[in-house]
């Protein structure tokens, strides 16, 4: 893939698909123009629009830098062992969330909260 003059653009280096009924999810590994990689995934789902007679994707992409790899999949993969057994595991250190950084009680966090200051 070509990188545009001018342009923020990316290279993308691997991708995988993954279709998973009426959602698609693309895996890319990119790379900035300091040759540092990071992973992008993007949800794609097909929706219908009732006005227009016509069908459109839906798009939503998560970034994923490499020093957060080890925090994502400890993440993922307590909820998924929850989700398949219902056991509860404690957080790692590495999921937890500092008070410093999030500047409140990691108790009184919100979703909304997270969201705002990952700005």
């Amino acid at each position: 893939m070509e990188e545009s003059a001018g342009n923020d653009h990316q290279e993308e280096i691997f991708s995988r698909v993954v279709r998973a009924g009426k959602r698609t999810y693309f895996f890319d590994v990119k790379q900035t123009r300091s040759k540092e990689q990071y992973l992008t995934v993007t949800e794609s789902k097909r929706l219908f629009d009732n006005e227009s007679g016509k069908f459109f994707y839906e798009k939503h992409k998560l970034f994923l830098y490499k020093e957060d790899f080890d925090k994502f999949a400890d993440g993922l993969n307590a909820v998924i062992e929850f989700i398949e057994t219902g056991k509860i595991t404690e957080p790692s250190p590495s999921e937890e969330i500092s008070v410093e950084e999030n500047k409140s009680d990691p108790d009184d966090l919100a979703f909304d909260d997270l969201k705002d200051n990952a700005r």
